[in-house]
């Protein structure tokens, strides 16, 4: 009993949110359409300290990420696997723009997220990284868009978040949940294709 609870105590603290991952089938990592969740309005302020939100992504598929750039543990892995999306979307002349939000606003300014976009080789002409709101904030509105809790854990200083990357249709609807750790993306890309073209 006591290997479970310790086991069960290092899961819950272990930070960064791949905990609320846990269980997805790859059937629940796609198509969400039918949990209705929708996208309420909103305006940020992106890595070049310009105003960007729901009027500048009107009639446009973009995928959204939830990162903080001193995460020590899956956001690394998220976001060149992101990148990588965003290359491959390129290539193939999809139309899709991407954003991410820091959960960590009060330390990631436009300026920090300019350079960590940069450091990643994010292309920023479909690429927008947001902050611009409080900590309570972007909690509100992660679990009001997306279902996804954001938890500031103080003992570790680290946060609980989705490591997910949601498709957003130019309704405003999340119509798709793709995994943000899996590096093999054969299959995102196909059904992003589909979706979009």
């Amino acid at each position: 009993m006591k290997i479970i609870i310790t086991l069960f105590t290092v899961v819950l603290l272990a930070g960064c949110g791949w905990i609320y991952e846990a269980g997805n089938s790859k059937s629940e990592a796609f198509d969400i359409s039918k949990a209705d969740m929708v996208v309420p309005e909103f305006q940020f302020i992106n890595q070049d300290n310009e105003p960007f939100g729901t009027a500048q992504l009107a009639g446009e598929y973009w995928l959204a990420t939830m990162i903080f750039t001193n995460c020590p543990s899956v956001c690394p892995t998220m976001i060149p696997n992101m990148r990588n999306l965003q290359h491959s979307m390129i290539e193939e002349d999809v139309d899709l723009q991407f954003v991410t939000f820091t959960i960590d606003p009060e330390r990631d300014t436009p300026d920090l997220l300019k350079a960590y976009g940069t450091n990643i080789g994010a292309d920023f002409d479909s690429w927008n990284f947001l902050t611009g709101y409080t900590s309570d904030e972007i909690a509100t509105f992660a679990m009001d868009a997306f279902k996804s809790p954001v938890q500031y854990v103080e003992e570790d200083d680290d946060f609980l978040h989705s490591t997910s990357f949601f498709l957003v249709n130019p309704e405003g609807k999340v119509i798709r949940k793709y995994d943000g750790l899996k590096s093999n993306q054969e299959e995102f890309i196909k059904d992003l294709k589909q979706t979009i073209q």
